[in-house]
């Protein structure tokens, strides 16, 4: 098995000077993106896991019934709520769940940091394997079609994805594709300009202008029962 690019440790130096300063602004982002668009596939009585939880933005704002941190961070322990369960590991090795006991899972800007395809395939088997019949895997991240070399502007980034080839990954591992846009957000709330709450709520409502702006998939598939 491939080992993970990244210690423990690099991760939490990595993301600190990343994000360093930002938390409130990424916190009043993910709350406005769970609210206007994530809640629409997952139940608020869902049993939810975010894959590459980070600082755990989606996980806190999200409304479910029992939640779940996956991520080899330490530092995620910390940002977790209280009624956020955290699992500290690779997740391309066995993962800490038992079988079909999921409803969702969720991921946003991590297939890209894992450290090979064939890392990306045991995860996403694994959460085959943890999702009930009809669940869903949410995920979201940089089309290296749009953003074109500022993909490799990341020095984690390792696996360049488009929707396209995650569709057909998804189709390989089991799931059944529900939604796929190839362009939904602009590439990356890091080191860019923060726009107030009422800016994103009123991109997300124009889809047209998606086709302008969005650099990001979004791909929803559920497991076939």
């Amino acid at each position: 098995m491939t080992a993970p690019p990244h210690s423990a440790s690099d991760l939490e130096q990595i993301y600190e000077r990343r994000f360093a300063g930002m938390e409130d602004y990424r916190r009043s982002v993910w709350q406005v993106l769970c609210g206007e668009v994530f809640s629409k596939w997952i139940a608020p009585d869902a049993t939810v896991l975010d894959l590459g939880s980070g600082y755990c933005e989606f996980v806190n704002q999200i409304a479910a019934g029992q939640k779940y941190a996956m991520d080899l961070n330490p530092a995620t322990r910390f940002h977790a709520d209280v009624d956020v369960s955290v699992l500290q590991q690779d997740c391309s090795a066995e993962w800490q769940v038992a079988p079909q006991t999921l409803d969702a899972v969720f991921t946003s800007n991590f297939f890209e940091h894992l450290s090979d395809k064939m890392a990306l395939e045991r995860t996403v088997l694994s959460a085959w394997r943890s999702l009930k019949p009809g669940g869903r895997i949410i995920a979201m991240g940089p089309n290296i079609r749009y953003t074109g070399d500022a993909y490799w502007d990341f020095y984690d980034h390792y696996v360049a994805l488009t929707d396209l080839s995650l569709i057909e990954l998804f189709r390989k591992c089991g799931f059944e594709i529900e939604y796929a846009r190839a362009q939904f957000l602009p590439y990356t709330m890091a080191n860019g300009r923060r726009y107030p709450s009422w800016v994103l709520k009123t991109y997300l409502r124009l889809t047209p202008v998606w086709k302008v702006f969005g650099q990001q998939f979004l791909i929803v598939a559920n497991k076939r029962v």
